[in-house]
């Protein structure tokens, strides 16, 4: 589905968006809107990491087991977890239970505590690489 379509609720959306209730409510609250929270930041990093090979469908689907099962997305919190943490979440059944990506997530966590270290917050160090106007 490409361009532009007209929802049974009258709104305009891009044609990913479909007809899927979760899918239009991302789409209008959320995609595209920029993000400078740095906590936000983390958990769209992470769930775009877990949606590789599956549906965003999926990932927005299962979103608040993720936010549960990563202490709300807190790096800071998640960089300090273990083995036995990793182990943990392989078997949350609310989450998607691969330990390379799980694993990749607190990795993750860990380097964003060394990027807020370094330049202050997580967003200064992604928001830095936004084309200007004349590059887009």
């Amino acid at each position: 589905m490409d361009g532009l379509v007209v929802g049974k609720d009258g709104r305009c959306r891009c044609g990913w968006a479909g007809d899927k209730a979760d899918y239009m409510a991302y789409h209008d609250m959320e995609w595209s809107v920029p993000v400078v929270d740095d906590q936000r930041l983390f958990e769209k990093i992470c769930l775009e990491g877990f949606q590789s090979g599956l549906s965003w469908l999926t990932i927005l689907r299962k979103r608040d087991n993720f936010r549960a099962a990563f202490s709300g997305f807190d790096y800071r919190q998640v960089a300090l977890y273990k083995e036995a943490d990793i182990e943990r979440l392989v078997q949350d059944k609310g989450i998607v239970r691969h330990r390379q990506k799980i694993a990749s997530v607190v990795n993750n966590a860990k380097r964003a505590c060394e990027l807020v270290e370094e330049v202050g917050l997580l967003s200064a160090y992604f928001w830095q690489y936004e084309p200007t106007l004349s590059e887009r």
